[in-house]
């Protein structure tokens, strides 16, 4: 596990500023009621939000997601609530640090960074991000589990995320991620 001991919190964020996007290859559930579709993925999402989806299925696209400058295209089509945890979901929960104009409260084992729509918590010890929440303008709210912490070369990041928004979650686990610098 990485150690952080006696960096600032706001250091460690620094340093992510320059990455520019993500890729990852994971598994993937998406959940609502009582069903459920899982499947395999790939991902390419930017830092402004610009996001390229695959999900297979039995190895058969089963979902195509793309959003460019705002503009959501999926096949098949789906519900805003999945297009929202699909696309700002994602790039949110994999940009974590990306917070702006945020508090700094310490805790006993988590830094608290919040402002008026996010509330990211972050482990002392390894400052990787432990659960975050978004309060949309709709008065609906995203929440972000994080856990299993990885080593992926010189990068730390957590393997297993939780995203959940309204009767949705959507659980990943990454497989492979790999990190576009400016």
């Amino acid at each position: 596990m990485p150690v952080y001991e006696g960096i600032d919190v706001k250091d460690v964020l620094y340093s992510k500023n320059s990455i520019s996007a993500i890729d990852a290859i994971f598994s993937i559930i998406l959940e609502k009621d009582n069903g459920e579709i899982r499947g395999d993925g790939v991902l390419n999402v930017s830092r402004n939000g610009d996001l390229n989806l695959r999900v297979y299925s039995f190895g058969f696209l089963a979902l195509e997601v793309t959003s460019e400058k705002g503009i959501i295209k999926s096949t098949p089509w789906f519900d805003r609530t999945k297009a929202e945890i699909l696309t700002h979901g994602l790039r949110d929960c994999l940009f974590w640090w990306d917070i702006e104009d945020s508090d700094i409260d310490e805790k006993e084992d988590v830094y608290l960074l919040k402002n008026q729509s996010r509330i990211i918590w972050i482990d002392r010890k390894t400052m990787l991000p432990v659960k975050q929440t978004i309060s949309l303008e709709d008065g609906r709210e995203f929440n972000f589990y994080y856990e299993n912490p990885e080593k992926l070369g010189d990068v730390w990041y957590p393997s297993k995320i939780r995203i959940e928004l309204s009767r949705y979650s959507v659980t990943l686990k990454i497989k492979d991620i790999s990190l576009n610098f400016l």
